[in-house]
């Protein structure tokens, strides 16, 4: 009898490999992830020598491992998925340590009809110290909102879906818990943050209308006094809280509600979204909005 083929003895022997694969712990893994199983199962069990590229294509031949070619702009990576993994797993696997946020973190908490065809990750910025940036100006705030929105190029292309691969500043994860999406849990920004994150970066959540339909969305579900205490502890430079407050007023919220946003200050004109040709201005909020709106 002739020698079993590496290819027949892994098919052969599927209830180990499964057995290791599951003890392992991931079901989205690496070329050198493939590597530490190969070495293992090598050691324990005489496995035929392969190199691990030889035993990724046996597994995926054997369709033991699927896999998922990623293209980001400067590189390309291979991942092999071993069972049944969401999209969303599949897009945080690109970064470590990122997790789900703005439009898509919209779309799970439901707050929203439509289906976005892209997902966005967010990975943090590794801790830079404080820069001063002083009084706020309203020279340059005009400024700074005539122009487009700062959008990153950084843009994973899979088979299905692309995944905006965000870079945000150091926040020690604030506001990020963890959920069950599809059965797994995967972290995510909390409601309070995801609505103020929208509101920062109007681009990465559809625009101006379907932010106002994510505040609609959430009203009965979001604690308006965490977004004040989240807001407050991003110290951002900009007034957002004056944008918040016009998008709270026009999805309908309490008075009660208002109130407290209207008591922040409001030294400067703020701009609900960048370069808008056609602008009204709210004397409340002391923010120029899209003339379409009303």
């Amino acid at each position: 009898m002739g020698r079993v083929s590496k290819k027949d003895y892994l098919k052969k022997n599927k209830d180990i490999l499964t057995k290791e694969f599951k003890a392992y712990g991931k079901r989205i893994l690496s070329i050198v992830d493939l590597g530490l199983l190969l070495k293992k199962l090598s050691e324990e069990y005489l496995m035929h020598k392969l190199t691990r590229k030889e035993f990724a294509d046996i597994l995926v031949s054997i369709n033991f491992l699927e896999i998922e070619k990623i293209t980001l702009p400067n590189r390309k990576m291979t991942k092999y998925i071993f069972g049944k993994v969401s999209k969303y797993e599949l897009a945080l696997s690109i970064n470590k340590d990122s997790y789900l946020s703005h439009y898509t973190a919209v779309y799970l908490y439901g707050l929203i009809d439509n289906i976005p065809k892209t997902i966005y990750t967010n990975t943090e910025q590794y801790k830079k110290s404080p820069i001063n940036d002083g009084e706020l100006v309203q020279l340059n705030v005009d400024r700074a909102f005539s122009r487009p929105m700062r959008k990153t190029n950084n843009i994973a292309k899979l088979n299905d879906f692309d995944v905006v691969l965000l870079n945000g500043k150091n926040t020690r994860k604030l506001e990020v818990l963890n959920i069950a999406i599809d059965g797994v849990e995967l972290p995510i920004t909390s409601l309070e943050r995801t609505l103020i994150d929208i509101v920062t970066r109007p681009d990465y959540a559809g625009g101006v209308q379907e932010i106002i339909n994510a505040y609609k969305g959430a009203k009965g579900k979001v604690s308006t006094s965490r977004i004040i205490a989240t807001l407050r502890k991003f110290d951002y430079m900009y007034p957002y809280h004056q944008a918040i407050g016009f998008y709270l007023e026009r999805a309908g919220y309490d008075e009660k509600v208002l109130a407290r946003f209207d008591k922040l200050d409001k030294k400067c004109d703020f701009y609900l979204t960048y370069q808008m040709k056609d602008k009204n201005y709210s004397n409340r909020w002391k923010v120029y909005y899209p003339a379409y709106l009303d």
